[in-house]
This record gives structure tokens, C-alpha cells and sequence, in this order.
């Protein structure tokens, strides 16, 4: 029983937070780009953060129910129907058997995330659900869905799809999509970059290339330059770090980021931003803006206090519906 796959969309896959504890040995991190959204998601249907969703990009999937099942999407609005009649996003739907889940055009943004009530019934490969597409490991079968796939899933009880009224504030939408600055803290190579590339990068427009994905967004704008040439020895990168390679073009790393690198690192894009970044997509434009350390972790600590504010209401929530 589970979810059968009509029409694959563009890039859909089963994505949970990541694979850690395993970039030591080369092995990537992977995980879901908006990993803000996917936890809203699963919390909406009563999961675990960390439980696999699907992360669906630009063009989404048809989905046809092979058994009952509680859903929730959240993200970018790529217009869901359920049975041709438009759904709201960041809200909990009971679903029926031979239901069918399908997306129609892209409003805003350019991911969203589907998740189950109960997760997706597929193998934890180190310690993980996530697909890493570069090794073809993990999820269903190392690879985005196609059509005829069948995503086991948990089949929820229920005699009669039970009517639900309430939904997330429209706030946690909105904010993935102010068109404000991208805020960053130094890189470990800030100070390699002569001054007027430093003054660009916060005073500039970038572009989203069409070569940008899931492991990089590389940005076109004016060229930033160190101030002499030099060796750097390979080290660690995680989401969000700011290379600059030799042509002088920023590469943003996403999710399924190389384990190192040994291009200089301008910037680190701040936690609580990583979501908005992951529903830029090609031709996009990007601004920059440096924060202190200590104003990132404030703004992390306020998100996740947010977070579990919210999980307790919504948790308050199912339980006066008895489910």
C-alpha cells in the first residue's frame, strides 16, 4: 500500500534532514534544501522533524492514493489540487484511497514538501532516508521518482475523511519569500578579498544561474577578487558557504554539498536564511548583507523557540480533535 506515481514531476524526491556524521569518509550530507519548510510539514501531521517528506521542485508530481492517509504541504506554491480542487498550503488534509494529489503551475518559489502522516515506509541507509542523488543511495531506490513508482506509506484509519479548520499563520509562508537581503557572517577567507570586492558583495545584485542545484547555486555578478594569489589546503564546508573560484563568480553550497573544498570562502549564509535562499531559483536576483555572529544565533534561537511554540499548539490541536 502507498502512493503511486502517475506523473513524476521534475525532480522529486524523498528527503529527510540529512545524512551526518559520515562527510569524514566522503559521504555527503544531503537532506532537504528547505529544511524549515520540511519541518513545518511534518509537524502539521503530527511527525517527528526529522521524518521523510518528499521535496518536490519547479514541476510537481500527480499522486494517486492507494490507501487512506493524512498529508500536509508546505513551501513554495506550486498550486496542489487534491481531485482538481485547489488546496491550501500549511494545512493537514485527510485523504482518501484513490484520491489523486496533483501541481499545476509555479506561484511562488520553486520547492515544497509533501509529508505523511507516519513518514515514508523506506530503509534508513546511515542513519538516513535521504536521497544522495550523486551516489544514487538512499530514498526510494537512490533516485527521483518516475512513473509506476508505488512510495509505501503508512495507511491511517478512519471511516470518513474528518473535515479540519485550522491552518498555520500565513507569516511562516510569507517570511520564505521577503525580498530582502541574504544575510551572512565572514568566511574563514574573508579577508583574503581586496576591499572593493568586499564593498560588492553587499552593494551588488547576483544572479541564480540555470547550472545551479542541489549541491550548488552558482551566482552571476561582478567579479570578486583576492587581494594576491595563493594555495588554500582543502577543508570542511557545510550549507550555505560562499566559495569564490577562480573566475571570480560566488557558488553558494546547498544540501548535497562536496564534503570539502579548497575554493576561499567569503561568506557563511546564515541558518534561519538557508530556507529562503532554497526557493530562489534560475534568474532569481540575490543581494547580500553581513550580521554579527552573536545576531545569528539570536535569530536561530528565536526560530527554533517559534518552532516549538508551534509543535505544542499543533500538538493541543489534534488532540481536541480527538485524533
Amino acid at each position: 500500500m502507498g502512493v503511486k506515481v502517475n506523473k513524476p514531476g521534475l525532480l522529486t524526491t524523498v528527503q529527510d534532514m540529512g545524512r551526518y556524521g559520515y562527510q569524514r569518509d566522503g559521504i555527503i550530507v544531503s537532506g532537504s534544501m528547505d529544511l524549515l519548510s520540511h519541518r513545518l510539514a511534518n509537524l502539521l501531521v503530527g511527525n517527528d522533524e526529522n521524518e521523510a517528506a518528499l521535496e518536490v521542485t519547479q514541476i510537481g508530481p500527480s499522486l494517486q492514493f492507494l490507501t487512506n492517509s493524512l498529508i500536509a504541504i508546505s513551501g513554495g506554491d506550486l498550486s496542489p489540487t487534491l481531485n482538481n480542487h485547489s488546496i491550501s498550503l500549511n494545512k493537514p488534509f485527510f485523504v482518501e484511497k484513490g484520491d489523486i494529489l496533483a501541481f499545476g503551475k509555479a506561484l511562488i518559489g520553486c520547492r515544497c514538501y509533501i509529508a505523511f502522516k507516519g513518514g515514508i515506509l523506506v530503509e534508513k541507509i546511515l542513519g538516513s532516508k535521504s536521497t544522495c542523488l550523486p551516489a544514487r543511495f538512499g530514498g526510494f531506490d537512490g533516485r527521483p521518482l518516475l512513473k509506476g513508482d508505488v512510495l509505501p506509506i503508512v495507511d491511517v484509519k478512519f471511516k470518513e475523511a474528518p473535515k479540519i479548520n485550522w491552518l498555520l499563520s500565513p507569516n511562516y509562508s510569507n517570511n520564505l519569500f521577503e525580498n530582502q537581503p541574504i544575510r551572512f557572517i565572514r568566511g574563514r577567507q574573508y579577508d583574503y578579498f581586496d576591499k572593493g570586492s568586499i564593498a560588492l558583495l553587499q552593494s551588488s545584485s547576483f544572479t541564480v544561474t540555470k547550472d545551479s542545484n542541489r549541491m550548488g547555486f552558482r551566482l552571476q555578478g561582478p567579479q570578486l577578487h583576492l587581494l594576491k594569489k595563493q594555495e588554500l589546503v582543502t577543508e570542511g564546508v557545510t550549507f550555505g558557504t560562499v566559495q569564490i573560484p577562480s573566475n571570480g563568480q560566488p557558488i553558494i553550497l546547498m544540501a548535497d554539498r562536496q564534503t570539502t573544498g579548497g575554493y576561499p570562502k567569503i561568506a557563511q549564509i546564515i541558518t534561519t536564511d538557508l530556507p529562503r535562499l532554497a526557493q530562489r531559483k534560475p534568474g532569481d536576483f540575490i543581494t547580500f548583507k553581513e550580521i554579527s555572529l552573536d545576531h545569528a544565533h539570536q535569530l536561530a534561537l528565536q526560530q527554533e523557540n517559534e518552532i516549538r511554540s508551534l509543535k505544542k499548539i499543533i500538538l493541543a490541536k489534534w488532540k481536541e480533535s480527538g485524533y
